[in-house]
């Protein structure tokens, strides 16, 4: 039978754990025409749910359309309205009504259209002459899609992306364009926390209180084992509760890492699964990383690979600045403590999450933590 533990964004309902609450908070501002922020760190499941709300607004309002498109490889707004184009005509093929005005207005655009040999799906090239004209796309798009008079939801992702782009305008432009549709329901989604609260919760901004926030924390303990157990049991195998809580442990419920690690031990295909297997997995899920890992320490100064090693002995630091932290692992002063953590997250290496007991600091990936917590 095939893995039911998915690594690759969504399935199907039956294969994703939880996030109930979230999902019926997201459907009913979907529904209500509510634009939303979905805010977590990479891998935690954002994607996924989004996907999986795709799936519930499918079921229960098959007339509310949707559209996904991920900027995170986006480098200007040429490549946003591509994307963004692409998107919409893969949701709305050429045979549908609002697929045929689709092609009329994206063939107004002058563009060179191709279809990819091996997926099927459309790839649009624009050749624009002035910034005016990339504006005027861009702004004829969202026209379009709100002409059509049904209801559609886009849920753009890693939108943090905008602020890299060289056009300085970009969030008024979007700003000014979504605020003029009626029938267009937006999720934008981040993992760059500190940059999506400045992009959407800062007053001097274009999108300041514009959207309700819906913030992704682990799922629990309880929902999570009963989740990965239904899946072992249902393929006729069975695992312990001491391996069940060592996967959740060791992955600290991080949603791509459990995933990871419990499709590694379903597809070295023990029938019944002890703490063992699940270690046996752990070194081979470590292993593989090792490469990678190793490539980390010729991008990274002494100092910062240092304090990464300091962060990951610990499994997570909330009071960077606190002297036995600086003592125990040689980092010097507090503000040289506060630096290498700046630079570390900026990298993407290093997770600060804020909560009320305050800034909790742990590495983005849970098995390089483990790996180098033996060095």
């Amino acid at each position: 039978m095939e893995n039911p533990f998915i690594i690759k964004s969504y399935e199907s309902k039956e294969l994703f754990c939880d996030r109930e609450e979230e999902l019926q908070l997201m459907l009913r501002n979907c529904i209500n025409g509510t634009d939303m922020t979905l805010i977590s760190q990479r891998r935690v499941g954002k994607t996924g749910l989004v996907l999986r709300l795709f799936d519930e607004l499918h079921d229960v309002r098959p007339d509310i359309h949707t559209i996904y498109f991920d900027i995170f490889a986006s480098r200007n707004i040429d490549d946003f309205i591509k994307l963004m184009a692409e998107a919409t005509m893969k949701r709305f093929p050429s045979k549908t009504s609002v697929g045929e005005k689709l092609l009329t207005f994206i063939k107004s655009l002058r563009p060179q259209l191709s279809f990819d040999t091996i997926t099927g799906e459309p790839q649009l090239q624009i050749a624009y002459q002035t910034a005016h004209e990339k504006e005027f796309t861009l702004k004829g798009l969202f026209d379009f899609l709100d002409r059509q008079n049904e209801k559609i939801v886009i849920a753009i992702d890693e939108f943090q992306q905008i602020r890299d782009y060289p056009e300085q305008n970009m969030e008024a432009l979007l700003r000014t364009y979504i605020q003029q549709t009626h029938n267009l329901c937006f999720i934008f989604c981040g993992s760059k926390k500190h940059m999506m609260a400045d992009i959407f919760a800062n007053e001097k901004k274009p999108f300041y209180n514009s959207t309700t926030f819906v913030s992704l924390d682990k799922i629990s303990k309880e929902s999570y084992s009963t989740f990965i157990r239904r899946l072992f049991n249902e393929r006729q195998r069975s695992i312990t509760d001491e391996a069940l809580q060592f996967i959740l442990d060791w992955t600290r419920r991080h949603t791509y890492y459990t995933q990871q690690l419990c499709h590694t031990v379903y597809a070295n295909d023990s029938e019944s699964i002890t703490i063992d297997d699940v270690k046996i997995a752990c070194e081979e899920l470590m292993k593989q990383g090792e490469a990678v890992y190793l490539q980390y320490r010729q991008m990274l100064t002494d100092k910062q690979w240092s304090y990464l090693i300091a962060v990951a002995k610990e499994g997570s630091v909330q009071q960077i600045t606190a002297s036995a932290f600086l003592k125990d692992h040689k980092i010097g002063t507090p503000s040289a403590s506060r630096r290498l953590a700046e630079a570390l997250c900026e990298k993407g290496l290093l997770n600060d999450n804020v909560t009320l007991e305050g800034t909790i600091y742990s590495l983005n990936d849970v098995f390089l933590s483990h790996w180098m917590e033996r060095l």
